[in-house]
């Protein structure tokens, strides 16, 4: 409530600077570990190792914000050409998607719209109604 927090300004007659642990001598003392080297008999060295043969599948390890997200049209090659055309082609298949969906969009759209039009002229004749009630109400104790 009164600010920041300020540590007192009187000196401290007993401080001796920062606390450090006491070290006490070791004399058996030989320095650092050292991981001892040991022959291995099994061992051979091979200098293919780093080659691995065909992988025929992939998989995916995804964490997902909205669910439904589908993934198609995954293309692992090293041919920078035909990759080139693949991704032409899904791109002229998107552009066809996206007009569909937003034409989709669209109709959906209108269709609301309708429905709310429709429930509101629903809303209006029951007010309608109900003051009409009232007014018959009213008339009724006189």
């Amino acid at each position: 409530m009164d600010g920041e927090w300020e540590p007192p300004m009187v000196d401290n007659p007993e401080y001796k600077g920062e606390c450090q642990p006491k070290q006490l001598d070791n004399p058996n003392y030989k320095g650092p570990w050292q991981h001892p080297e040991i022959d291995n008999p099994e061992y051979s060295s091979d200098p293919n190792l780093y080659l691995r043969k065909e992988i025929c599948t992939i998989g995916f390890d995804l964490w997902q914000v909205k669910s439904g997200t589908i993934f198609d049209n995954i293309l692992i090659t090293d041919d920078i050409e035909m990759a080139m055309t693949v991704a032409g082609d899904v791109k002229n298949t998107q552009a066809g998607e996206r007009k569909m969906k937003e034409e989709q969009d669209e109709e959906r759209r209108k269709r609301d719209e309708n429905e709310q039009k429709s429930s509101y002229s629903d809303d209006d004749d029951k007010e309608e109604l109900s003051e009409q009630d009232d007014q018959v109400n009213e008339h009724d104790e006189l």
